[in-house]
């Protein structure tokens, strides 16, 4: 059961945080000068808070508008915490991006959507994969923040290692750090041939 909704509320997760993160970068690429800094300096805050206060500010929101906590609390906390991982994976290849591409694709009578569809995102489409295993790799492997804002009968592979730690350890827990090990270093070699493999053909390009 906690293997199951572990890779439940990873894969929502990631998938809504990275269409949430993808269109987030695009509009905060667009934007001018101080406008583009203080979003940038808002989306930085997540990242470089620690775990425990993203946890008790999302329970206390979630308590605030009165949501029962359970699945839909789980997963909205971990939407929250993984877009902006997301929008800094995203932002970079935004930036490599020529500028003028999106704008000659609609001089040349495309639509705003069509040039979005057609020309912007399939040259960010490296950035947006390597965001969303960044927000499935966090998801698998949070424990804080799920701790705080799970609800009963919900719960995932961390804290239900963290509960039978506090009973002792036996081969269970042995079974399943291993399997949330070796999942989690299969994505982060993922990540890091994707990322050699672009910085790669960047080289060959120039």
């Amino acid at each position: 059961k906690a293997l199951y909704y572990t890779l439940l509320i990873a894969v929502l997760s990631s998938i809504i945080s990275t269409i949430i993160g993808t269109f987030a970068a695009i509009g905060i690429y667009g934007m001018p000068g101080i406008s583009k800094k203080i979003v940038l300096n808002l989306n930085y805050l997540p990242v470089l808070n620690p775990d425990i206060v993203t946890a008790v500010s999302l329970m206390t929101l979630f308590r605030f508008i009165r949501i029962e906590f359970g699945f839909i609390t789980m997963l909205l906390s971990h939407i929250t915490f993984s877009i902006p991982y997301v929008i800094l994976s995203i932002l970079p290849k935004l930036k490599q991006m020529n500028k003028h591409l999106a704008e000659a694709a609609m001089d040349l009578g495309a639509t705003p959507f069509y040039a979005l569809r057609r020309v912007i995102i399939p040259e960010i489409m490296p950035g947006i994969i390597t965001g969303g295993l960044i927000a499935f790799t966090l998801s698998v492997d949070d424990f804080v923040i799920s701790f705080f804002n799970k609800g009963a009968g919900v719960t995932n592979l961390s804290i239900t290692i963290f509960s039978m730690a506090r009973r002792g350890i036996n081969p269970v827990i042995n079974a399943l750090s291993t399997l949330m090990f070796l999942g989690l270093l299969i994505l982060l070699l993922t990540i890091n041939s994707r990322s050699s493999k672009n910085i790669s053909e960047r080289g060959d390009i120039i």
